[in-house]
């Protein structure tokens, strides 16, 4: 009859460590809000005309840079996030606990659009690397460089509120 008890106590012990476990895996965060921190505009490289401009917050920190958009339940299409980094290099984004899909848009030193990802699947944390070394990226809503005809060569311009 001991042993029926151990094994019922080792059974109940296991799963309730493996529930744990499960329930770890589970974001703490519910969800984060919008704040406006800058604007970007986007120029076309062939006529310098303007293609959109976005209201956006700056991931100038590392756990802003790495937090990134993760977490958001949507995002308004005139809506964006740019991280700027300190020098130009070879940069690696993946959609780790991100819940909507975005376009990544690569851009360098001297502000010119290198290279972009569209539609990136929400959650696939599969790395989505930049074509040529960049020292800002741009997030926007998934859909919006085919939509808004956004290529490489294109320029950015931003300013911080």
């Amino acid at each position: 009859m001991k042993i029926v008890y151990r094994s019922i106590i080792c059974i109940g012990i296991a799963t309730g460590l493996y529930a744990c476990k499960e329930q770890n895996k589970a974001p703490l965060v519910s969800s984060i809000a919008f704040t406006k921190e800058g604007t970007a505009q986007l120029y076309k490289a062939s006529s310098d005309s303007l293609i959109a401009s976005f209201d956006i917050e700056i991931a100038k920190t590392e756990y802003e840079t790495q937090t990134g958009l993760m977490y958001r339940d949507s995002m308004k299409a005139d809506r964006g996030m740019l991280f700027i980094f300190d020098n130009a290099s070879p940069r690696y984004f993946y959609m780790k606990n991100t819940r909507l899909p975005l376009d990544i848009i690569y851009i360098s030193e001297d502000k010119k659009i290198v290279s972009f990802y569209e539609n990136a699947e929400p959650f696939n944390e599969s790395s989505l690397p930049s074509e040529a070394p960049a020292k800002y990226v741009l997030e926007i809503n998934g859909g919006l460089i085919e939509k808004l005809g956004i290529s490489i060569g294109d320029r950015l311009d931003y300013s911080e509120d």
